[in-house]
């Protein structure tokens, strides 16, 4: 992988009917609207997406569906680790592989139980490659349901393996996602994604291969530019403006997300449901509507892209 060509990998939303079936119609216009934006890879499957509120045979549909409208124009992951045990989770690891997905993103957080040691999540995560061989995988430090990291040396031995094509960082710590390019430095089909979003420019400039945030979300063609213009010497003045206007907007995108982002795009003419799956959303008050439509014009007003 080239390090000086950074990547924007969208954690894809998943529009639903107001009887919360899954609205395919909008699904379609979504891959369309991630692709026109510039996005060279899609995240299916993942919290963006409600994942844990998908059946798996939702999750098989759903992730075929996406790939066969990209049609091989970028690369689709999608995360494939629900079940309790390891075994179970590799069975479902090759079921949703067999979609036609490049990699199959593995939960850090749901290869142990919180209270289980380094040496439990270590030796499941060797089973699960045991399991799975030949199939590509990737980590997502995802949140839910608790927060696993990664231990950076553990990373690159992973990675040394030629299994491991793809991680999304979400520790939030710079110094912890130096470290994990340090350790993966000498892997070029590697590529580490980060999340967060107040230190974007920062882990661009350390290496990393890219961004998979939510703030794709809301206005990916922006996400899309900084990853082209934050090493940029005539843009330099702007590349820090695109990063304070994503410090100062950090927490109306995170708020009643993913209806946030939704409504967001309702704004910007999408044709989406605000429905989610979800119970423990905040509501779109008028308050957090107002902030939204703020949102959008302060975008327009900062007149980058």
């Amino acid at each position: 992988m080239n390090r000086n060509n950074k990547k924007f990998i969208p954690v894809m939303l998943m529009p639903f009917c107001e009887d919360k079936s899954i609205d395919y119609v909008a699904l379609e216009n979504l891959v369309e609207f991630y692709l026109e934006a510039g996005a060279e890879g899609l995240f299916a499957n993942c919290l963006s997406s409600e994942m844990f509120e998908l059946s798996k045979q939702e999750m098989l549909e759903s992730v075929s569906f996406i790939v066969k409208k990209v049609a091989r124009r970028v690369p689709v992951v999608a995360t494939g680790t629900f079940s309790e045990t390891v075994e179970e989770q590799a069975a479902f690891v090759k079921e949703i592989y067999a979609t036609g997905i490049d990699a199959v993103i593995v939960i850090t957080s749901l290869m142990a139980e919180e209270r289980d040691d380094e040496a439990s999540f270590r030796s499941n995560v060797e089973k699960l490659l045991a399991l799975t061989d030949g199939v590509p995988l990737g980590f997502y430090e995802c949140p839910v349901p608790y927060k696993r990291l990664i231990d950076p040396e553990f990373l690159g031995e992973l990675v040394k393996t030629g299994r491991i094509t793809y991680y999304k960082d979400t520790s939030l710590d710079i110094a912890h996602v130096t470290a994990k390019i340090a350790a993966t430095a000498d892997f070029s089909d590697f590529g580490l994604y980060d999340a967060y979003m107040e230190h974007a420019v920062a882990t661009l400039e350390a290496g990393s291969a890219g961004l998979s945030c939510i703030q794709g979300n809301y206005f990916p063609e922006l996400i899309v530019w900084l990853c082209n213009n934050y090493s940029n010497p005539s843009q330099e003045d702007n590349v820090e403006k695109v990063q304070e206007f994503l410090i100062d907007n950090m927490n109306v995108m995170h708020y009643a997300y993913p209806k946030s982002a939704k409504y967001y795009l309702q704004l910007a003419g999408m044709k989406v449901s605000t429905v989610c799956r979800r119970t423990d959303i905040e509501e779109l008050d008028e308050d957090t509507k107002i902030r939204l439509v703020r949102l959008k014009v302060d975008y327009e007003n900062l007149g980058i892209v």
